[in-house]
């Protein structure tokens, strides 16, 4: 065992927040590495600081003279002009990087629906965030730091990427890294635990199974821990020791000893009692799908589908980037119209949709937390406990100080649990959650599940969040090729379908049909379209907001209308070449 890296007496200070004091501790190789901490602890600043990205105010890092360090943040350093073979591969030939079966691995794995001559400047935020992911592992590295190297990515290229970082190094070599919150990718990977918080790192032997069981321990002996934390990792250390990770055959993960300390602690919810609840208020009926066939452009996204969701059904639906599950909870809500096929809503449904985006917050951007939770009723029932809506808020994590923070000025994670949470607190009887772990640390997404596991009403989920799916939801349903495919192994089965898939796939690579071929390149061809026309919009947007803001400049103020003109100048000579890109890209897809 070779120490690459060790830091001594490291203390980092912020305005308003002590982040590191006085920490200690190396990386040595042969480390596997997760680390967990609540949003704001510092988990990618420790990272920053070991990669020698951020210098901490006191104390020392010394690295071995030789050691090379990757590291991935999350904000990328491409290069918007360059193209994306450029920025992946650099200036190595084709037939150089093409030849190394490891290199191809990762290309074909991460950017298979990337075009190879298309500009960084042109990629979505998951492209251009999985060509970074590439770039770095690409590269030769005795240590690898990933900051949320997750995000963006669907389960098929989670699950590759966990294979990839436990196959990269021979064992006892290199060392890994990783902050996420993407509990099963920690279990999967790592070794080791690093939880940062008030200050401190502590270590934990095991992944993040093991870290919940020790955590669990140590909140027991020390008695110190506020009892609600305490109660939220005994429940998930039940759901981690009954479910599908108990059934893990790694000694790291004590089962025994996790039995004898979850063997009072019941079970995460009553199915029988929610779906009598969801009864209740729903009805026998909530929606019945018959025959839903989609098509978008010429191209079918879902094709047949007949479903039947009844009430307390909570499901998860599975597919990669693109299969159309955000077009088939549209279906399902009614805001999209099916081209063939029946939609039955029940009379009783109401809906409660938590989108990935943040819309819904932005008309209160303004407005304080207290205003917010003002509109909402003073008192609902939770766990057969009457509570008020602040009440609620804490039980989300936030503190009474954030009643009086703007909208605007919380975190992304605040947003996130805000979000959710008015979305409850409008009391629907069907709850559709796209991605609602976004921006949340591992100890919020468990806050929210034990939320989830009380609530008495249908649950539709879609999320590439591995342990999310599998703790909220009770059954899962896969999207493949248009179709909605019941999964009863879970998420293991719905691999091993993409898997035999691709497989079938590329052993007929010759018999692809020239429609085939044209069908494809007029898919990427869409792609690139949709691109364009998102940032003509945010462009277009700006162009109004400036002539809006020139209206009301005073008209003697020369300087600032000169300074406002020559800014919508330049905005509507790229809005030119948006435009005349558009229209070479359409004159392709027209041509096809």
């Amino acid at each position: 065992m070779t120490v690459l890296i060790n830091c001594k007496d490291l203390k980092l200070e912020y305005p308003a927040k002590l982040v590191l004091a006085g920490v200690s501790l190396g990386v040595n190789s042969g480390d596997r590495i997760g680390v967990v901490g609540r949003n704001g602890e510092g988990k990618s600043s420790l990272l920053q600081v070991l990669a020698g990205v951020l210098v901490s105010d006191t104390g020392e890092v010394t690295r071995r003279s030789d050691t090379t360090v990757g590291v991935l943040r999350q904000v990328d350093d491409l290069v918007d002009s360059d193209t994306v073979e450029r920025a992946v591969v650099g200036d190595l030939p084709e037939h150089s990087w093409a030849a190394d079966r490891n290199t191809r691995s990762i290309i074909d794995s991460l950017l298979s629906d990337v075009l190879w001559d298309a500009r960084v400047s042109e990629l979505s935020g998951g492209q251009r965030r999985r060509a970074d992911l590439a770039r770095l592992l690409i590269g030769s590295w005795d240590v690898l730091m990933l900051d949320e190297p997750t995000n963006h990515l669907d389960m098929q290229a989670i699950t590759w990427l966990a294979s990839h970082l436990k196959s990269r190094w021979a064992t006892g070599n290199g060392a890994l890294l990783v902050v996420t919150h993407d509990r099963w990718f920690l279990d999967e990977v790592c070794e080791e635990m690093w939880e940062v918080h008030d200050g401190v790192v502590e270590s934990f032997e095991g992944g993040f199974s093991a870290y919940i069981q020790q955590r669990v321990e140590r909140d027991e002996l020390a008695r110190k821990v506020e009892q609600k934390r305490r109660n939220l990792a005994r429940k998930e250390l039940a759901w981690l020791s009954r479910g599908a990770q108990a059934r893990s055959t790694k000694p790291k993960f004590r089962v025994q000893a996790a039995r004898d300390l979850i063997a009072d602690e019941p079970p995460l919810r009553n199915p029988i009692e929610l779906k009598k609840a969801a009864m209740t208020r729903l009805g026998k009926q909530v929606v019945d799908l018959k025959g839903i066939r989609v098509d978008f452009g010429g191209e079918n996204v879902l094709n047949g589908i007949d479903w039947i969701i009844g009430p307390g059904d909570r499901l998860g639906i599975l597919g990669d980037n693109g299969a159309g599950k955000s077009t088939l909870l549209q279906v399902i809500t009614g805001s999209q119209i099916p081209s063939g096929g029946q939609v039955k809503i029940g009379a009783s449904v109401r809906f409660g949709y938590l989108s990935q985006r943040l819309d819904e917050l932005e008309v209160l951007s303004d407005d304080r937390v207290r205003e917010v939770l003002a509109q909402c009723k003073t008192s609902y029932l939770v766990d057969g406990k009457n509570l008020s809506p602040a009440q609620l808020l804490e039980r989300m994590g936030f503190e009474r100080s954030h009643l009086n923070s703007r909208v605007c000025d919380l975190s992304g994670g605040q947003k996130r649990r805000l979000q959710l949470l008015l979305t409850l607190l409008k009391e629907p009887n069907v709850l559709i959650l796209d991605e609602p772990g976004n921006d949340m640390d591992t100890d919020m997404l468990a806050v929210m599940e034990d939320l989830l596991d009380s609530w008495p009403g249908t649950i539709l989920l879609v999320s590439h969040d591995r342990y999310l799916t599998e703790r909220v939801t009770d059954d899962q349903f896969a999207l493949l090729d248009g179709k909605l495919r019941h999964v009863p192994g879970g998420v293991d089965e719905y691999l091993r379908l993409l898997d035999k898939m691709q497989a079938d796939n590329q052993c007929q690579p010759q018999q692809l049909s020239l429609v085939e071929q044209v069908s494809i390149d007029s898919h990427q061809l869409r792609k690139q379209i949709s691109s364009i026309e998102r940032k003509l919009h945010t462009l277009q947007n700006k162009d109004v907001k400036l002539t809006e803001q020139m209206h009301e400049v005073d008209p003697s103020d020369f300087q600032q209308l000169i300074t406002l003109g020559e800014q919508q100048r330049e905005l509507r000579q790229q809005i030119e070449q948006l435009e005349q890109e558009w229209l070479e890209k359409a004159e392709l897809l027209d041509a096809t």
